[in-house]
């Protein structure tokens, strides 16, 4: 290989940018529109614009991507994860084209994205499992069934799915056709395929999985675990390595069946095999990723292997360069530094970055795509950045992470910061045992810290920031624009660039609501993003609190409910954008 495109974007694009630079290999970057001032375009070699702005119109174009590589020199693609990384489609098309895929063989993706297979090869070669259909089901009538025959909660799982898409949980039998419904389509829009399975859902289960890797000489490496157990929407917001508080026994476990799972596909490339762990010690697999995974820098910080470099080397055809399971050094925890307003439920918050000062210091790591000024699509994932810490055991890790999270500084759009402020000072997460689990955060977390103290709200629009020294302590003020005229206040303010400004509503097809409107403004979008579906018809009456459509924004769904009881009235069309606060429907 000497030339390799990386079909992606953000802070993965960047991550595999430098890879590529360590190995010595030339680097080429593809773009979307609102990417062309994006970190990932500026450090690679060469970048080509892809000339749209949506995902299908930009990173999920297959013949564009490949047309680049084609035209730019490159003869090799780096997937990245997310996008096309795991489809099989793709990686065909890439070595149809005569160029090196760097990732598992297409027949390797087709077998282990199938959830269905997945399960399958994962029983004959005997890993751990819960019940579940053998098969996909066709109705969320046989889901019920399903559900009547194992007993209850159930999880309803895209059978080519993956990252928490397409994923449901119905823990009630009037919950499972709602939850079908919803796992099908969100599947339909991330995958393109809607196929679901069902099996029985360990309530509280801790998220452990196993990072692999395998060369084309039959090597196949465990490199150690991960706990990655704190998640919202079944998606991952802080990673761990290794994975604290298992027994041996149970360690053991988990590599010996990820060895084997990845032994019986053939697999060639890095895999990530992910396992449940319930609150009685009970394991079973779940799925693997057929990718390379956003939490693999903690790994890496606690293996000292290069795990980009290993993918490069696997697709030359090169062995690996461990050929066992290293003893972990220190511990490693992952922070996702998402564009997400915890207070609001982590609702997306697309928008300008109008300052933003990561931190640094001993075992402080960042792998950011963005960078002060970049303006954050609402089109694509909502993580930003992620950071990395590093310490010689778990309590100097959390301790530094505490230190290196309040130094982190993001204005202009809420971010999880102070989400993860509050989670390192939780006893449930930073005790001498790992309390937390899957749902932790909907549950226990959200009952016992109140959402308000998770409010990371941009500076209000016409106001500034200055700062005034008292009892030797420096404190920020926040205040009108033109207050503090041309005197030493503004001047600091001008200097250091801190001037904020709000964002302004813009109506759409629906009418935006109006300014101080006390009464029945109607049900208006919690965020911007774009209507995927309407759970009542135009004209139905509601009750306050009925879910009423479905909102979708940096591929998260979210369920509007009614602010009050009245008649619908439909305002906007089903596919159409919106933005935050525009009215969705009338109230009569």
């Amino acid at each position: 290989m000497r030339k390799v495109l990386i079909a992606n974007r953000g802070e993965i694009a960047v991550r595999i940018i430098r890879g590529c630079i360590d190995y010595g290999l030339e680097t080429v970057a593809v773009y979307a529109d609102s990417d062309a001032d994006a970190p990932h375009v500026r450090l690679a070699g060469e970048a080509f614009a892809l000339d749209g702005d949506t995902p299908a119109a930009s990173y999920l174009d297959a013949a564009k991507i490949i047309a680049i590589a084609l035209r730019s020199g490159a003869d090799a693609v780096h997937p990245g994860y997310g996008f096309l990384s795991e489809s099989s489609a793709f990686a065909r098309a890439v070595i149809d084209a005569g160029l090196t895929w760097i990732g598992p063989s297409p027949e390797s993706i087709d077998l282990l994205g199938d959830k269905i297979a997945a399960r399958q090869l994962a029983e004959r070669v005997g890993a751990p499992l819960v019940a579940g259909t053998s098969d996909p089901v066709a109705t969320a009538g046989e889901a019920s069934a399903f559900a009547e025959r194992v007993g209850l909660p159930i999880a309803i799982k895209a059978a080519f799915g993956g990252g928490g898409r397409g994923l449901r949980v119905a823990r009630t039998l009037e919950e499972v056709p709602e939850q079908f419904d919803s796992a099908v389509r969100e599947a339909v829009a991330a995958f393109g395929r809607g196929e679901c399975f069902v099996e029985q859902f360990l309530d509280s289960p801790r998220h452990i999985e196993a990072q692999v890797l395998a060369d084309a000489h039959g090597t196949v490496v465990v490199l150690g675990t991960r706990d990655c157990s704190l998640q919202r929407r079944n998606q991952k917001l802080v990673e761990e390595a290794p994975a604290p508080f298992l027994t041996d026994a149970q360690r053991d476990r988990i590599h010996r069946a990820a060895a084997d799972i990845c032994s019986a596909a053939a697999y060639q490339g890095a895999a990530t095999v992910e396992f449940l762990l319930s609150a009685d010690g009970t394991i079973s697999f779940l799925e693997v990723n057929t990718r390379l995974q956003v939490e693999h820098p903690v790994t890496e910080e606690t293996t000292g292997v290069d795990i980009v470099v290993e993918q490069l080397r696997i697709a030359e055809g090169l062995p690996l360069s461990v050929t066992g399971t290293p003893e972990p050094t220190g511990h490693s925890i992952e922070f996702r530094i998402n564009a997400e307003d915890a207070a609001r439920g982590f609702l997306p918050t697309p928008g300008t970055v109008i300052r933003f000062v990561p931190p640094a210091g001993p075992g402080v790591r960042l792998d950011s795509g963005i960078e002060q000024g970049s303006v954050v699509s609402g089109r694509f994932d909502s993580m930003m950045a992620k950071l990395i810490v590093t310490g010689p055991t778990r309590d100097v890790a959390i301790r530094r992470a505490r230190r290196a999270l309040d130094e982190f500084v993001i204005e202009g759009i809420p971010s999880v910061l102070p989400f993860h402020r509050a989670v390192l000072r939780d006893a449930d997460f930073s005790g001498d045992a790992l309390r937390v689990h899957t749902q932790w955060i909907e549950t226990t977390f959200a009952n016992r810290v109140p959402a308000a103290s998770l409010a990371d709200e941009p500076e209000p629009m016409g106001m500034i920031r200055s700062w005034i020294e008292i009892d030797g302590r420096r404190s920020t003020l926040r205040l009108p624009a033109g207050l503090l005229g041309s005197g030493a206040g503004a001047e600091h303010v001008a200097a250091t660039g801190v001037a904020a400004t709000g964002v302004a509503v813009a109506p759409t097809s629906g009418s935006p609501a109006a300014p101080g409107a006390a009464v029945n403004p109607g049900v208006l979008s919690p965020m911007a993003g774009s209507v995927v579906t309407w759970l009542v018809e135009d004209g139905a009456e509601v009750a306050e609190g009925d879910p009423v459509a479905v909102i979708e924004a940096m591929k998260m769904e979210t369920t509007v409910l009614s602010p009050a009881a009245g008649t619908v009235t439909v305002l906007v069309a089903v596919g159409e954008s919106v933005a935050t606060a525009t009215r969705l429907a009338s109230l009569g």
